[in-house]
């Protein structure tokens, strides 16, 4: 009986001292997930790593922290990261061109027919302008000028039909001794031509003809579609005007609004001359236009090349067309003076047309145009070849105003953005602000100089 009591103070003494090595490991533990690994090992000899975290071995390949490694941007070369930064912001205008021209060219007989009546309300403008100042209201006024503009339009029209219709046949008989006469000078030239010769591509032009009828048929078929489109066209065009003419600033204010609210001034400022530009250029054309077609049509006139006034007419219409209007219209007036008067009098015409042309490219153009249009001429043969070939006589005629009238905003914004970022820029101060202080100039002494 005495040895249990001992028996049992030993044993409570041994769970005792486990209990106090169970709490005092345990406050190690704790201790070492409190603190971070890397600071443990840093602060540890190698010779003293945690066994829990093995040393790596021999053969591994030494590993760089992240922080030693470069930025993939500063990798690459300047002028590789400037041509690509270049790169897809051309990528995305040219996506964005390409998908408005394939809207424009859906509804191309719109965009042709509100051009148009633009150019029309850029010509009709100063009249609806002079009437409001002898106090006529602006709906009469509009109502006047649309409809004297639309009847000028329609008479030069009628006028030419006319003229041809009367002069067709006389034109046609001409034109066949014409051909006799160019049969008989190939007969007797030195290129020895021969009768079996010219009845042979006679022979031939015939022949294509007659199997080409179904092509013809089709076009001529196609030719009635056109006549509806351009019917359709002229209304559009027409009633443009009439509300261009009429409520044309508030349409223009209207249209700001769609234009986001930090670009509003700068575009705000860019339209008015933008349009005084396309003024400019329509009423310089019209004029350029009516001196080629008289002078040249009274040249012609005096040589007896028949058709005259209607040939002035063509060359004025033609001279909307910068430069290849001029020539084709010129080539017309020789070509007809060749089959009907002769070799003398088409060389006789294309110097008349040659020298109206130099005096309408060195005089006239710089006089009356001026400073308001300012193209290049490669831009112009550029710009009539590129709307030639995206929509043909339409698109060549507004090509050069289209243009023009790009050249005058963006030379603008140009110089409107180099005059905010002044604004914005902070006032120098200091020695800085007397550096750039202006200078005022220093009077002329009145003593002579030594």
């Amino acid at each position: 009986m005495s040895r249990v009591p001992g028996w049992l103070s030993r044993l409570g003494a041994g769970l005792t001292e486990m209990g106090e090595r169970l709490d005092e490991r345990r406050a190690e533990v704790e201790r070492a997930d409190a603190e971070p690994v890397t600071a443990s090992v840093a602060a540890k000899a190698p010779d003293e790593t945690p066994d829990r975290i093995p040393p790596p071995p021999d053969y591994a390949p030494e590993i760089a922290p992240r922080s030693d490694r470069p930025d993939p941007a500063l990798a690459v070369p300047w002028g590789v990261r400037v041509a690509a930064e270049a790169g897809w912001r051309l990528l995305v205008l040219a996506g964005t061109l390409w998908v408005l021209m394939r809207v424009i060219s859906a509804v191309q007989l719109v965009v042709l027919s509100f051009v148009a009546a633009l150019l029309i309300t850029a010509l009709l403008e100063p009249a609806v302008t002079r009437l409001r100042r002898y106090g006529v209201p602006r709906g009469i006024a509009t109502a006047l000028a649309a409809i004297l503009g639309f009847v000028v339009m329609g008479l030069i029209g009628w006028f030419v039909t006319w003229q041809v219709m009367e002069n067709i046949d006389n034109l046609s008989d001409q034109v066949q001794d014409g051909i006799d006469e160019l049969r008989n000078w190939l007969l007797n030239s030195p290129f020895h031509v021969t009768d079996k010769q010219i009845n042979d591509i006679a022979e031939n032009l015939r022949e294509a003809i007659g199997a080409n009828t179904d092509e013809i048929t089709s076009a001529g078929l196609e030719g009635v579609t056109v006549i509806v489109e351009a019917l359709t066209g002229i209304l559009l065009a027409v009633f443009s005007t009439l509300f261009l003419l009429y409520d044309g600033k508030r349409i223009w204010q209207w249209s700001l609004k769609l234009v986001p609210a930090a670009a509003r001034p700068g575009v705000a400022g860019a339209g008015p001359r933008a349009w005084r530009t396309l003024t400019a250029y329509v009423r310089g054309t019209v004029l350029v236009a009516l001196i080629d077609a008289v002078f040249i049509g009274i040249g012609i006139y005096f040589l007896d090349v028949p058709m005259a006034v209607p040939l002035a007419v063509f060359i004025f219409l033609f001279s909307f067309i910068p430069l290849v209007g001029a020539v084709a219209s010129g080539a017309l007036a020789v070509v007809v003076a060749l089959v009907t008067q002769g070799v003398f009098t088409a060389v006789m015409t294309l110097a008349v047309v040659l020298a109206v042309q130099q005096i309408e490219g060195h005089i006239l153009q710089p006089f009356i145009l001026g400073r308001a249009v300012r193209v290049h001429p490669l831009a112009v043969v550029l710009s009539v070849a590129a709307g030639g070939l995206v929509a043909g006589i339409g698109g060549a005629i507004v090509a050069v105003p289209l243009v023009a009238v790009t050249n005058t905003v963006v030379s603008y914004l140009k110089s409107y953005s180099q005059e905010a970022a002044l604004r914005q820029s902070p006032r120098p101060r200091g020695a800085t602000a007397m550096d750039v202080a202006p200078v005022q100039p220093t009077p002329p002494s009145d003593a002579a100089p030594s």
